[in-house]
């Protein structure tokens, strides 16, 4: 027990001593959160600008729709310029009780949306003036849906890609830098066992995962980005300590084949950025092909994002860690026991 305090000790001085790595672990995927956060964090917010000119009940009802930003002018000429030069894509003239809109041919899909708003609310205005009770009556209501704000889905996936960045180049350095160092040829002629120092340095790496949490929670929650926690969020401490393991082994197998910090580094690449661009990291794959979704369901790494997912932002319960759970243990026995039969002690 004392050897096996003294090595995480040893350890996790030695990982606070390395500031590339520091980097790398903390910084450098949480400047990935801090610009897609900024990047999106209006998105789906936005309103289409009309421009308006006059005043009266229609412009009033627009006005408190909520779905078009008006611009006012004073002269219908202005205004439609605006429109010819493609600045807006809609200008509303009021003229007495004649209602006229102008929109760019160029942007269909944004011209019909104004159009059916400008048709709808003028209809309305129309029953309102007439005092004659409506044949059919409508009723909207807002309903919470599985659509997620950006940052909603970022932080998840971000958090997940930098606990595979730390499992598997923490695993993979340090043990190709050992082997070069005769550290391991040491450490198996002591009396220590390998068990004590693969289970030490697996516990800096779940505590480094643990740091990565709050610190990427922590500034995801602040008024720039908005982050919203769910009940039972804290559910998502397994699954980062689940990741962690499986990410480990992954560093294991690839710190046994390699022999150099630069091929372990770069093989190290190869086998995390790809998982994360494929794994649902920075964009939805639900949009994607089908044989893509396919393979995505492979990597660990979408596992553990659709599990982060469910359970931080989503609001679900511990259910929801059935399948992340039972496909990050068993990839790392599988991966594990790979490493193991493969691993070398030495060059």
């Amino acid at each position: 027990m004392t050897a096996f305090k003294s090595l995480s000790i040893a350890m996790i001085k030695g990982f606070l001593r390395d500031k590339m790595t520091l980097f790398f672990v903390f910084f450098f995927p949480l400047m990935f959160l801090v610009v897609f956060g900024l990047l999106f964090r209006d998105a789906g917010d936005e309103r289409t600008k009309v421009a308006v000119v006059g005043d009266g009940p229609v412009i009033t009802a627009l006005d408190k729709t909520g779905a078009l930003e008006l611009e006012k002018y004073d002269n219908v000429d202005t205004a439609r310029q605006k429109v010819n030069d493609g600045d807006l894509p809609a200008v509303v003239a009021v003229k007495g009780n004649e209602i006229e809109l102008t929109f760019a041919a160029s942007d269909q899909v944004k011209a019909q949306t104004v159009v059916g708003i400008v048709s709808g609310v003028v209809d309305k205005v129309n029953v309102a003036a007439t005092n004659a009770p409506p044949t059919f009556t409508f009723a909207a209501k807002p309903v919470e849906d599985a659509s997620l704000k950006p940052i909603q889905y970022l932080t998840p996936g971000i958090l997940s890609w930098a606990v595979s960045i730390s499992g598997v180049f923490g695993a993979a350095l340090t043990l190709v830098s050992w082997r070069k160092k005769q550290v391991l040829r040491r450490i198996r002629l002591s009396p220590v066992g390998p068990t004590a120092v693969l289970s030490s340095r697996i516990l800096v790496s779940i505590g480094t995962a643990l740091a990565q949490g709050v610190m990427f929670v922590a500034v995801a929650l602040t008024p720039w980005f908005g982050l919203q926690l769910t009940g039972q969020w804290w559910l998502a401490l397994p699954l980062l300590i689940l990741g962690t393991t499986a990410f480990f082994a992954v560093g294991m197998l690839v710190g046994a084949f390699c022999k150099t910090e630069e091929a372990a580094s770069g093989a190290a690449n190869i086998v995390i950025m790809p998982m994360a661009f494929l794994s649902g990291t920075f964009f939805p794959v639900e949009n994607a092909p089908g044989w893509l979704q396919t393979v995505s369901n492979i990597f660990p790494l979408r596992h553990m994002n659709d599990g982060m997912l469910d359970v931080l932002v989503r609001g679900k319960g511990i259910e929801a860690l059935a399948l992340p759970a039972a496909v990050l243990i068993g990839f790392t026995l599988v991966v594990g026991f790979i490493a193991a039969k493969v691993f070398r002690w030495e060059d």
